[in-house]
């Protein structure tokens, strides 16, 4: 079986969970009339040297965990959708000719094209594709844009059997950027159709950096800063042990200099040196983002980011968003993935939490 079968499949009435280096998120969402409701949101925190290098380095010790957070969420469900870690994955539009039958074009896209794009050998690749929308190319000709998506089989492979020593069955298995997609669309769609937005997906190890275009994305990297980056920075500048617990973050406030400052001499983040130890991390994450942008902007004519939208336990950090705008010369601000859903919630979710939840969330409406 192709694991990536189920990548644009329909789910049914499961459980969205996320795997992090850091926890262990699920949420389960219902259906409830016109819109949705979260029943169980719950996360268990995951030991050092379970996820390396974005890879579930013990399956049996994940699947353990897998259990506790249903547990704990009195979640009996034996279905789940999860996601790969974007770093794990290619992702590639491709144009193909619309001439072609629906057999022609998976034996194209799938034996032929995949090939092409893959940083690892075919036969050790897992591939799935969607066909997008029709357009006329530069020479009149009338092409598919086709969604390419592959994994290694073993990163595969480790999903399945970790969630099978769970006792779940996978319905979806998909990248995580395209669950976040699916949480923010309503935002996504707030922007004309050649607008692109720039999201920053903070997480724990690294950023996830996608440029989205109608809702596909259109280019993604992986930069290897994340809030555990950020939080060591802050530990060694006040001499605080190195922790994997990233709370110290939460409470943070990045100082943003008022604009009229900004050329003078005035130093970031002032004599504080747990702030200059931040802003020196995050001044390095806003360069990779004016990289990844600038590389977008020079593929074609009239390409325009129009926002910087930013995802991810990271992306709670106060102000964070005015030290981007600020950074970027571009308007930025944090999701709020309870209120792009209209999401009827029972328990309090405080502001500083909800940027972190937008995989989980997406992963959950895919099993409603």
């Amino acid at each position: 079986m192709n694991a990536l079968t189920s990548l644009f499949s329909k789910g049914t009435k499961g459980v969205g969970i996320e795997l992090t280096p850091e926890k262990v998120n699920v949420a389960q969402i219902r259906k409830q009339g016109q819109g949705f409701k979260l029943v169980t949101l719950n996360s268990v925190d995951v030991p050092e040297g379970l996820v390396q290098e974005g890879q579930i380095a013990d399956p049996t010790a994940m699947a353990g965990l897998i259990q506790q957070a249903l547990s704990e969420g009195k979640i009996k469900s034996k279905r789940a959708a999860t996601a790969i870690p974007g770093r794990e994955a290619v992702t590639r539009l491709i144009p193909v000719p619309a001439e072609l039958d629906d057999r022609e074009l998976r034996d194209m896209v799938l034996n032929q094209e995949a090939g092409l794009y893959l940083t690892f050998p075919r036969e050790e690749a897992d591939v799935d594709y969607q066909k997008l929308g029709t357009f006329v190319d530069e020479d009149g000709i009338e092409k598919h844009q086709v969604l390419l998506v592959a994994t290694r089989k073993e990163v595969t492979d480790t999903y399945l059997s970790t969630f099978q020593q769970a006792g779940l069955q996978i319905d979806v298995l998909e990248v995580s950027s395209f669950s976040l997609i699916r949480t923010i669309r309503s935002q996504l769609q707030q922007f004309a159709s050649q607008e692109a937005a720039a999201i920053a997906d903070i997480e724990f190890e690294s950023t996830e950096i996608s440029i989205v275009v109608d809702g596909i994305p259109q280019f993604s990297r992986t930069v290897p800063i994340g809030t555990y980056q950020i939080q060591s920075a802050l530990s060694r500048a006040m001499n605080l042990p190195p922790s994997r617990n990233t709370d110290l973050l939460q409470g943070m406030t990045i100082p943003v200099m008022p604009a009229d400052t900004m050329g003078g001499t005035t130093k970031m983040g002032g004599t504080n040196p747990g702030s200059a130890a931040m802003l020196r991390i995050l001044g390095e994450l806003a360069d990779e983002l004016r990289r990844s942008i600038d590389f977008y902007l020079n593929q074609g004519e009239n390409q325009e980011v129009a926002q910087l939208l930013l995802a991810g336990p990271g992306a709670g950090l106060g102000q964070l968003d005015e030290f981007f705008t600020q950074r970027l010369s571009l308007p930025t601000s944090q999701i709020d993935p309870i209120a792009s859903l209209s999401l009827e919630i029972d328990q309090e979710i405080p502001p500083i939490q909800r940027p972190g939840l937008g995989i989980v969330l997406g992963l959950g409406l895919r099993e409603v």
